[in-house]
């Protein structure tokens, strides 16, 4: 469900100053200089950029580069690759707000196969303003609203995404209302052309709602829906309900837990009854020094008739998909705009739906190694 090309990169510099022990001439001609004027402040237009580069290496691999075909991100393997490049401008005065943002690599391949070629390499695209206090409206292209894990490696816990990342929407197009209740409370609704499709692909548009609350300043409360008739224009319709939850605790300066479950349900065929996928992961992020963390990841993922995940219009006679694993992240961070990570995978699954070099196996096991640049 996820889908392109091309790379960019670029670097970013910084300086920084000794201090030294001021002498009482240093002294003098301070006090005797005017007051130093203090730094502008930011204009409304940033700039920024992310390059993350890797190479991964499955164990028993097939005499293939391709990663299992639910994996869209970090998708290759035994291949030096670029997982995505990004590069976009942002402005946001108060009042007024957009963005715009290209990208490349083997995520926008395998994620934006089906998109209209001109539109496959726009990572960000829109246009918003504030209607009245507190309130956002923006319309264009977006990342998702959906998901604990986001197409940018730097933002997630760990460097490969679980499998219900993968198999949910990372970016999506339409109108988007923020409603900034208070500090600690955010609702957002809204009209889309689909799940992760910038065209659209029906006469229908989706409904999304989003609920981030914060109890406390360690906790985090997400809550996210997607409503929608996703088939083609010539097939019968098939409606979509599916809920995102995740919640995340900083229990202590060093540890950080997160919890993450996902149900959906979507018409079967001939409308007899639903087919229904249900999906969840757990993260054990510590933090082992001050440029150190690991990350440790339990997941499963069981949709009925292999819905969404093996098709998006599954026969009655067609089978389950049921998988689970873990993973082990470590991370080292040389410079506050640096990453470097190494992450080992193991997923076993109920059928032999892998493909090793003896053949057909149930299952899998991968290395990857990633360095991430952001400015």
């Amino acid at each position: 469900m996820k889908k392109l090309l091309l790379a960019g990169a670029l670097a970013a510099c910084g300086g920084a100053a000794q201090a030294q022990t001021p002498t009482p001439a240093d002294t003098a001609a301070t006090a005797a200089a005017p007051a130093t004027a203090p730094a502008a402040a930011p204009g409304p237009l940033t700039y920024y950029g992310f390059v993350d580069a890797y190479y991964g290496f499955d164990f028993n691999h097939d005499n293939t580069n391709a990663r299992p075909y639910f994996l869209y991100a970090h998708n290759r393997q035994n291949e030096f690759a670029v997982n995505n490049a990004v590069l976009g401008a942002r402005y946001d005065d108060g009042r007024v707000r957009g963005s715009v943002a290209l990208h490349a690599g083997t995520y926008v391949s395998a994620n934006y196969a089906t998109e209209d070629p001109v539109l496959q390499h726009i990572y960000e695209a829109y246009a918003g303003f504030r209607p009245f206090k507190k309130a956002w409206l923006d319309l264009g292209i977006f990342a998702s609203h959906i998901g604990f894990e986001s197409a940018l490696s730097k933002d997630n816990w760990t460097l490969t995404r679980s499998i219900m990342a993968e198999n949910s929407p990372y970016y999506e197009s339409g109108a988007r209302f923020t409603y900034e209740v208070g500090p600690r409370l955010t609702l957002t609704g809204l009209v889309l052309n689909g799940w992760q499709n910038i065209r659209e692909t029906n006469q229908g548009k989706a409904l999304g709602t989003q609920i981030q609350w914060r109890p406390t300043a360690k906790i985090l409360v997400n809550s996210s829906t997607f409503y929608g008739n996703e088939q083609p224009q010539d097939s019968l319709k098939r409606r979509r309900y599916f809920h995102n939850f995740f919640v995340t605790y900083a229990a202590t300066e060093r540890l950080n837990l997160a919890l993450v479950f996902d149900v959906g349900k979507q018409q079967s065929a001939g409308h007899h009854g639903y087919d229904s996928w249900h999906t969840g992961s757990a993260f054990v992020k510590y933090k082992l020094a001050e440029q150190f963390s690991t990350t440790l990841r339990g997941e499963y993922y069981y949709a009925q008739r292999g819905v969404f995940i093996n098709g998006i219009s599954p026969g009655l006679t067609d089978a389950d998909f049921k998988a689970g694993g873990t993973s082990l992240n470590l991370d080292y961070l040389p410079t506050a705009n640096v990453t470097f990570r190494v992450e080992g995978r193991y997923l076993r699954a109920q059928n032999a739906i892998f493909q090793h070099d003896g053949g057909p196996s149930r299952n899998y096991g991968n290395l990857t190694t990633s360095v991430a640049l952001s400015f």
